[in-house]
């Protein structure tokens, strides 16, 4: 039985009013010695309490899509087929363009709000240069099979969730495609084809979206294998200038440094209450050492690139939960690399769902000017908040004043 299916939710909805009717209809009704009928009565609470507690975790699991599976949440699944040692640019020395087309088969994905919206597609994707092997969903825009868009190659956008997380959480919990598509029917945001690709490939950790020799080669499955299988089975436009990456949480941080590290494969990225150290994810595999630390954070790359990277990116948060993060990539770009952050209240919400949610219909009109599909619209971008008051170092380990952010409020 799925673990996110209807059959297991109302399985445990009935299980939930059973243990609850069970006591009030046996309680006083316990024959037998008395300690007996005392050990009948703990088993009749415990039941009660475990269906309770079980029944509430169905519900906050599917509104979260934190576990895709049993594997994921009991810590057995594991993606990784192998893991070689892939070199600084994660191609292994392997010419890309001479490797042969990838072609699958996708079918009607599973799950709360995937039939919604033209319906998301899912195939089982075998990196051939990660050697990850996991589940890839796709979402065409209503353009796609229209006749007049029969010669056009979409841009794409790569969506990343957080840790926990599944890949299906954009789709199920922050419903992206059902947002989106009357948006761009009407214009106001461009036709993109959304990807949301597995991140979580091994048992009980966060990759990190880092490439770690002999574990995981997370930012190659992400940056290199998904992307080669978008472009050899649908009209997706080339990267870099049509490709962007975007995430929440431990997907914020990832898709920040993909783009930070791979300008060559991404124009745009967005950050949704990110960070930039990956210690921030304390079950981060990057964050196992000072230079893996150090390779996979986007403040210091930045800092430290030869030639400024031809990237924008977008980043929202609260204080201390994505702002300071934010704003000290913001002082260290330099052109052509461009910084907008959002400061956020804590009165949006919190680290949920319930804050990144309404933040869609905004990022992606951000991204429909900045990856240049359109011009921009009177109004359409907030304005970048003040960072004054905070340091660089306190900036860049998202520690910064609180006190300074409510005093901006």
């Amino acid at each position: 039985m799925s673990l996110t299916g209807t059959p297991f939710l109302y399985t445990t909805i009935v299980l939930s009013v059973v243990a609850l009717i069970i006591p009030l209809v046996l309680w006083s009704r316990m024959r037998g010695p008395r300690a007996v009928r005392a050990a009948a009565r703990v088993l009749m609470l415990l039941f009660a309490q475990a269906t309770a507690v079980t029944l509430i975790f169905v519900l906050v699991n599917n509104q979260n899509n934190l576990y895709d599976n049993w594997a994921d949440l009991l810590g057995t699944g594991d993606h990784v087929q192998q893991a070689a040692n892939l070199g600084r640019d994660g191609t292994g020395g392997i010419a890309l363009k001479r490797l042969p087309k990838v072609r699958q088969n996708f079918t009607a994905a599973d799950g709360p709000a995937m039939h919604a919206a033209g319906g998301v597609r899912v195939t089982q994707l075998s990196g051939r240069v990660s050697g990850v092997d996991a589940e890839v969903y796709v979402w065409l825009p209503p353009q796609y099979d229209q006749p007049g868009y029969r010669n056009h190659r979409f841009p794409v956008v790569e969506l990343l969730p957080g840790y926990p997380g599944s890949a299906k959480a954009w789709f199920g919990s922050l419903k992206v495609h059902e947002q989106l598509e009357p948006l761009m029917r009407s214009g106001r945001v461009a036709p993109f084809i959304l990807v949301a690709p597995r991140t979580n490939l091994l048992a009980g950790v966060d990759t990190g979206c880092a490439n770690i020799p002999g574990t995981v080669n997370a930012d190659s499955w992400l940056s290199i294998d998904v992307p080669k299988m978008v472009t050899d089975n649908f009209r997706a436009a080339a990267a870099p200038a049509n490709w962007a990456v975007a995430g929440y949480s431990a997907g914020a941080h990832c898709a920040v440094k993909l783009a930070v590290a791979h300008p060559d494969r991404y124009r745009a990225a967005v950050s949704l209450s990110g960070y930039n150290d990956p210690i921030g994810e304390r079950n981060s595999l990057a964050s196992q050492s000072v230079s893996l630390r150090e390779r996979n954070n986007p403040y210091l790359l930045l800092r430290k690139a030869a030639e400024p990277p031809r990237i924008a990116l977008y980043l929202s948060g609260e204080s201390g939960d994505g702002y300071q993060a934010g704003v000290a990539l913001g002082q260290v770009a330099k052109a052509p690399t461009t910084v907008h952050v959002v400061f956020l209240p804590r009165s949006a919400g919190g680290h949920n769902m319930a804050l990144w949610r309404p933040q869609v219909p905004s990022v992606f009109e951000w991204l429909t000017v900045n990856m240049g599909q359109s011009r921009p619209r009177a109004g359409a971008t907030p304005r970048e908040p003040s960072s004054a008051g905070s340091t660089h170092a306190a900036l860049a380990s998202g520690t910064a004043s609180r006190a300074d952010a409510a005093r901006r409020r």
